[in-house]
């Protein structure tokens, strides 16, 4: 059966459940794409972070799990994008190895990057590596103006992450079709002084970001992606403290679009974390909402490679956040659903 979780308001009135909003149960497809991520240490730490990733935390991929991912992408031939998240991925155990394991296997690398991780002793090698395996960068710039940047994610980041997608246009990244360079736009977090709002259309902030960029940094890329911040991790948190929480998820519920669930990431899509725990979603993971077999069991890696299958789940899980990718236009991974 669906899980749902209530969210409670100061008056203890509740969201409608999430799964009660749908004509059916949310069911998984066939599974394609292989989200994993390597641990919850990065060099920022961002104010709207799911994960609460940062400098002081430690938690990150052990060697025995990383083989046990490696098999997994080595077994499974329907998985077609393997996609790298944190933390920063590029400074967590495991990172390097899997993108080569997933390129000998013909997989589609995906590295969710902050793009300052790259002037960090050590990394300076990242965006050429990145070229040479042909990984796809997505990379997070929540607006194109360095105010509001460095309001989200702390003092500098604007600056540094302008020099970074210079560095990728150099090596080519935004023009080679191979080298795919993609930008993600995250709204301000919700206040009280501010009204809540939708992300905007993706197709006329795309546009206002190339302009932007190109006209003052000369900077091109490929795809702009919108997504909305989700009531989970530090933005969760500080939601609560305002007392903002619950009707920031009504107002999702509100704004919810029935025409987007098909095109939901969780569909056909496994969540894995650093310990080899399997998750509908990488929200579900931070919420620690697990995966769960037709028995009732939660997932891990190891369940599955002796199962010899992916496809172990019937029903997803949902919470009260899952209104936040199905309100107005969605919101996933790649960006706008509708």
């Amino acid at each position: 059966m669906t899980q749902t979780i209530a969210v409670d308001s100061p008056d203890h009135s509740t969201v409608v459940p999430f799964s009660e909003r749908l004509a059916t149960p949310l069911t998984k497809a066939p599974i394609t794409v292989l989200q994993l991520n390597l641990g919850k240490r990065c060099n920022l730490a961002c104010t709207h972070c799911h994960v609460e990733a940062g400098p002081n935390r430690t938690e990150e991929l052990s060697a025995a799990v990383c083989e046990q991912l490696i098999a997994l992408i080595d077994q499974f031939p329907q998985i077609k994008t393997v996609d790298l998240t944190g933390g920063a991925p590029e400074m967590l155990y495991g990172f390097k190895p899997i993108v080569e394991a997933s390129r000998r296997a013909g997989k589609q690398v995906i590295v969710r990057s902050n793009l300052t991780i790259y002037f960090e002793d050590g990394f300076s090698d990242i965006p050429a590596y990145c070229a040479q395996h042909q990984a796809q960068i997505v990379a997070s710039l929540p607006c194109y103006l360095a105010d509001n940047v460095d309001k989200m994610r702390g003092h500098g980041v604007y600056d540094a992450s302008i020099k970074a997608l210079q560095w990728l246009n150099r090596l080519g990244y935004g023009q080679d079709p191979n080298l795919v360079l993609d930008l993600v736009y995250n709204p301000p977090i919700p206040t009280g002084n501010r009204p809540f709002s939708l992300t905007p259309d993706q197709k006329s902030l795309e546009q206002d970001y190339r302009d932007f960029l190109h006209q003052n940094f000369g900077i091109i890329f490929s795809n702009l992606y919108t997504i909305t911040n989700l009531p989970v991790g530090r933005t969760g948190q500080y939601l609560q403290r305002q007392k903002l929480y619950q009707p920031y998820v009504q107002f999702l519920a509100d704004h919810f679009n029935a025409q987007t669930v098909e095109g939901l990431m969780c569909r056909n899509e496994l969540s894995v974390d650093y310990l080899g725990n399997i998750y509908d979603c990488d929200f579900n993971q931070m919420a620690e909402i697990s995966a769960k077999n037709a028995a009732g069991e939660p997932l891990t890696i190891a369940m599955l490679l002796a199962a010899g299958t992916l496809d172990l789940i019937d029903e997803i899980q949902t919470a009260p956040y899952c209104y936040g990718c199905t309100a107005g236009c969605g919101s996933s991974c790649g960006g706008a659903l509708t």
